[in-house]
């Protein structure tokens, strides 16, 4: 279907204002540096019961980690279940700070602890460093769970993009390493396949928010000089995806990664794996975090902490 207007007209804004990032490529501190300079949400952030900063101990020999811990509003004293997400920003930008809504969307809507994983970011740490960050929260967050006033036997891993990637990572990391395994993935639009060579890069390579040269530097970012065919980099590249959590998988309809998403869907389907995949018309990638704007980012922010939620609470 056509551009949904309100999201050309999102699109159209952002270029106004920046009219730069749809046609270059920068490095990663002026791309940071560019993030951080757009203007603070006016809107006041979601209340949530409690949110907590914390490090947490990274993979053997690295920093500690630092995340952010979303305490539900609705959280009563019963241990809640427990997501583990991470952001996206093609492994180079964005932080705990640009997804905080989400994840205080995401604490209300499931009613589960969340715990946001701040990994370590390319090109100054290349992979698997950011998979390993979050692997290590995974573990010590099923470790400790009960101490976070957490329920171990109900967590689940979720992220957007480059955290969809990892999120999608997780629960292979667990299942070939005997760690902690999620009991459900939630995967928005991830970056799952650094070969970019699908239809969806070609026909939305351009003036849709996300072009292909971005997410082709995001990958340079984050592989260096690897190939991207190790599956903890490319979830895609798994031989077997026997084994795994149910997954919800959302796609956009004008995104580069639409494809990989849904690929990845079927593939874990045609592996014995629960999925629900669902493909929104008519926007961009990044439009999740838009549901004060886009009816088609409330309808996936509904579906998606619907299945969160359900998957969580049984």
């Amino acid at each position: 279907m056509p551009l949904d207007p309100v999201a050309k007209a999102i699109i159209d804004l952002s270029e106004a204002h920046f009219p730069r990032l749809g046609t270059e490529v920068f490095d990663a501190a002026e791309a940071r540096r560019i993030l951080a300079a757009r203007p603070a949400p006016s809107a006041s952030p979601t209340p949530v019961a409690r949110v907590e900063d914390r490090r947490l101990p990274g993979p053997a020999g690295a920093p500690e980690v630092p995340v952010r811990l979303y305490r539900p509003r609705a959280s009563g004293g019963a241990p809640l279940p427990v997501v583990v997400f991470c952001h996206g920003g093609g492994f180079v930008i964005c932080d705990l700070d640009s997804h905080d809504g989400m994840c205080r969307e995401m604490a209300n809507a499931t009613g589960a602890l969340v715990v946001s994983v701040d990994y370590r970011r390319a090109p100054e740490h290349r992979f698997p460093a950011a998979a390993e960050d979050a692997y290590a929260v995974l573990c010590w967050t099923a470790a400790h769970a009960a101490d976070l006033g957490g329920d171990p036997a109900r967590l689940a891993v979720a992220g957007d993009s480059a955290g969809g990637n990892l999120a999608a990572v997780l629960p292979l990391m667990a299942r070939d390493r005997g760690g902690p395994m999620p009991v459900f993935q939630l995967l928005i639009y991830p970056m799952l396949d650094p070969a970019r060579n699908t239809p969806s890069y070609r026909d939305n390579a351009r003036g849709y928010f996300v072009t292909a040269d971005h997410l082709r530097w995001y990958w340079e970012q984050y592989l260096g000089d690897r190939s991207g065919a190790h599956p903890y980099a490319s979830p895609l590249a798994a031989p077997d995806l026997s084994g795994l959590p149910p997954a919800h998988v959302l796609t956009a309809e004008y995104d580069p990664l639409r494809d990989e998403g849904e690929t990845y869907a079927l593939r874990l389907r045609e592996s014995g794996v629960p999925v629900d995949v669902r493909r929104y018309d008519g926007v961009f990638h990044g439009f999740f975090g838009m549901a004060g704007q886009l009816r088609a980012a409330a309808e996936a922010n509904d579906a998606a902490y619907s299945a969160l939620r359900a998957a969580l609470h049984r």
